[in-house]
């Protein structure tokens, strides 16, 4: 018998079809081959005048650096690699008169922001290279004066300046020492959570250096084994868990043309998280915290013409929870004002602040700032992001100083991120959304583009030979209150059937999952999870970003209930769904996510089947101190908010199928967390799963570390789910 094909059995043959031809996903593909990866524009850096710009380029195939006209065509070679004798450029900076170049290689990394290098001075005019300092080295920090004539950087925890037409080194500080004195950067727990490293900076005179000295000697010490040789070797650190003792950091001020340092005073406080001179008068901000981070106070110190120093708080803050630290932080010109950030009116705004403590409020509205970009002094304009449309979207806005004439200068939904060239004329966008790899482009300060510098057309390309479906946003009801989600189906999804839901998390303060941004490797992998027939799902509890104060810092004193209860009741609600199966919904998180991911297997055992738990905190008494007493102040203080929602105390309620991963070298969740999770969940006789990845640290890479974990987590998602 003949068949007809109507135009509907012709689609459903075609698509099935293509289908077929389609691509498979692979974790080597992932995390082996590196197959999905974006492309930026390696070490972009502004020209003095705002209208050239350099960067890495490849010059006959090796690394030197171009310099490129914002708008004309104009390029032209700044260093050729014939000129380096072999130096591999990893990072690069100029001198104030863009003379000569400070070159970056050998970058070591240390913790998470933190490292060694080699670095080298090139001068421009003769062409010529030479090491910074060979017999101090490696060295970090390493940057020049602003008067361009000299170079400080740090080698061993003290702190040096190099005279560049003489040559000759000073040396500001001489007590430096592992594990006790640091001078000029910070010690583990401020790299960690205060988010920065350089703890020193040049008075725009060229004539004072002011650095932060922290003394460890008190400070608890956490060994870890690395196991290389024979016998396997101890590295021990410095850690200050919750409730425990910190380093006694303070302020000092080095003069070069007195060769003397001196130590500045500044009233009572645990922390100094942020120091940052003006860029044009003697004039220092010094930021300081009390210990239950919820007392800021600015303190301005100047250095006047006659060498005398003068100083005085000009602004406090004070919160009922905590107060966030961050780098919007800027001077104005005129020497009288800055501008910052702050969440005192329940969502995170800018504010114009004087030195004789008046304030005004710039921009207003129930969204929060996120990152304050700079000013244009010139034409009196403010940059900045914001979640104005949305806590999924990352907007770019111009305003007045005066708080008026706003206007977004791009798209108001997706992800955009800005660097501004000197001046403010230009910037660099970088531009995606969810199912789409990141758009890099020159654009003016009205946020016109000018051209492309990368479009990432390689994978862009690259991704139509797959299958891929859509990321598409929603709201789901938490326990409380509606709550970002995204959802990624199967690709022959069909609401006629059933399926299995991989609830991907984080669920802590200062990061979210739900945001319309490209995801990378791990938005490939999610694709992957959904090739095999699993819907994943993510979702943004209570305590995350960018809904407000009260949204974020609901979790204060209790991390962990709060989310939890909202994960429970997600799953509740995604199990309502006619074509989700309930009995089969699993939940996966790393770090913070694996604490809640053991939470939801334990306290919330009734509700998932399976768990990954990668590198999870198994109890805040284990983690650093700024971290954890600023949700939860010292375990003295709060035992039972430490102590209910700890995976610990509830491994006896253990259901289901659940997996720990840690790395045996993580210094920032201790494998400690793990050892202390098993023992409990031996007590109570708890089958589970476990791997370590020796000496791998909380990133758990390098190697092919990440394409085994992956391909792990994959085989045990297809068995237990």
């Amino acid at each position: 018998m003949i068949k007809r094909f109507t135009s509907l059995s012709v689609f459903i043959l075609f698509f099935n079809f293509s289908l077929v031809l389609a691509q498979e996903i692979t974790v080597e593909k992932i995390w082996k081959n590196y197959e999905f990866v974006d492309y930026g524009v390696e070490g972009f850096r502004s020209m003095n005048d705002g209208n050239y710009y350099s960067k890495l380029s490849s010059i006959d195939g090796k690394k030197g650096i171009t310099k490129h006209h914002f708008v004309k065509n104009k390029k032209e070679i700044i260093l050729h690699p014939k000129y380096l004798k072999g130096i591999h450029i990893e990072n690069y900076s100029f001198n104030r008169d863009e003379s000569k170049i400070l070159i970056k290689t050998n970058i070591t990394p240390i913790y998470r922001h933190s490292y060694t290098a080699i670095y080298y001075l090139f001068d421009l005019k003769t062409k010529t290279i030479k090491a910074l300092d060979e017999k101090h080295s490696p060295q970090t920090l390493a940057e020049y004066s602003p008067d361009g004539k000299k170079v400080s950087y740090i080698h061993e925890n003290n702190l040096y300046i190099k005279d560049i037409a003489s040559g000759e080194i000073t040396q500001i500080t001489n007590d430096g020492k592992k594990n006790e004195m640091i001078n000029g950067t910070t010690d583990w727990v401020y790299e960690e959570e205060f988010g920065f490293i350089k703890a020193y900076g040049w008075a725009p005179d060229s004539k004072h250096i002011a650095y932060l000295k922290f003394n460890e000697k008190h400070v608890k010490e956490f060994t870890m084994i690395y196991f290389n040789d024979l016998y396997p070797e101890p590295y021990t650190f410095k850690y200050p868990k919750a409730g425990d003792d910190n380093s006694i950091v303070t302020l000092h001020l080095f003069s070069l043309d007195k060769n003397k340092t001196q130590e500045i005073t500044l009233e009572d406080y645990e922390y100094i998280p942020r120091l940052k001179w003006s860029d044009k008068d003697n004039e220092l901000i010094v930021q300081t915290l009390n210990r239950h981070q919820n007392f800021l106070k600015y303190h301005l110190i100047k250095i006047t013409d006659e060498n005398q120093i003068t100083q005085g708080v000009f602004y406090s803050e004070k919160s009922d929870t905590y107060i966030d630290i961050d780098d919007n932080l800027r001077i104005l010109n005129d020497g009288k004002h800055i501008l910052r950030t702050s969440d005192k009116d329940g969502f995170t705004h800018i504010y114009r602040l004087s030195f004789t403590g008046e304030q005004k409020q710039i921009t207003k509205g129930e969204w929060d700032v996120i990152e304050l970009l700079g000013i244009d002094d010139k034409n009196e304009y403010i940059y900045y992001t914001s979640s104005e449309n949305g806590a999924i979207n990352k907007s770019l806005y111009k305003i007045t100083i005066e708080g008026k004439k706003k206007q977004c200068i791009g798209k108001k939904e997706g992800y955009t991120d800005a660097s501004f060239s000197n001046g403010m004329k230009y910037f660099i966008k970088t531009y995606s959304d969810a199912n789409t790899p990141p758009d890099i482009s020159l654009c003016n300060n009205n946020g016109k583009e000018i051209k492309t510098l990368e479009d990432n057309s390689h994978l862009k390309q690259k991704l139509k030979k797959y299958k891929l479906s859509p990321k598409e946003f929603f709201t789901l009801n938490g326990a409380e209150t509606p709550l970002n989600a995204w959802i990624i189906k199967p690709l022959q999804f069909d609401s006629s059937k059933q399926y299995p839901v991989y609830i991907n998390i984080y669920g802590g303060p200062g990061h979210n999952t739900v945001t319309n941004q490209w995801g990378g490797f791990n938005y490939m992998y999610h694709q992957l999870l959904a090739q095999k027939g699993y819907i994943v799902v993510s979702v943004d509890p209570r305590g995350t970003m960018y809904r407000g104060r009260d949204f974020k810092k609901s979790t204060y004193l209790q991390l962990g209930k709060l989310e939890l209860e909202d994960f429970i009741h997600i799953a509740k609600e995604l199990g309502k769904l006619p074509f989700i199966d309930r009995k089969r919904i699993g939940i996966m998180g790393w770090s913070y996510g694996g604490f809640m991911t053991s939470l939801a297997m334990t306290k919330g055992a009734d509700y998932f089947k399976m768990g990954i738990a990668v590198a999870p905190v198994t109890n805040w008494r284990f983690y650093d101190n700024i971290y954890t007493e600023r949700f939860m102040r010292t375990p003295k203080e709060n035992e039972k908010g430490y102590d209910d929602n700890s995976p610990l105390n509830h491994a006896r309620k253990l259901k289901g199928k659940y997996l720990l991963i840690h790395g045996s070298g993580d210094d920032n969740v201790h494998y400690q967390n793990t050892m202390e999770m098993i023992k409990n969940l031996v007590k109570y006789d708890k089958q589970f799963d476990l791997f370590i990845y020796p000496n791998k640290n909380h990133g758990i890479y390098g190697g092919n570390t990440r394409n085994h974990l992956y391909k792990m987590m994959l085989e045990y998602t297809l068995k237990n789910l």
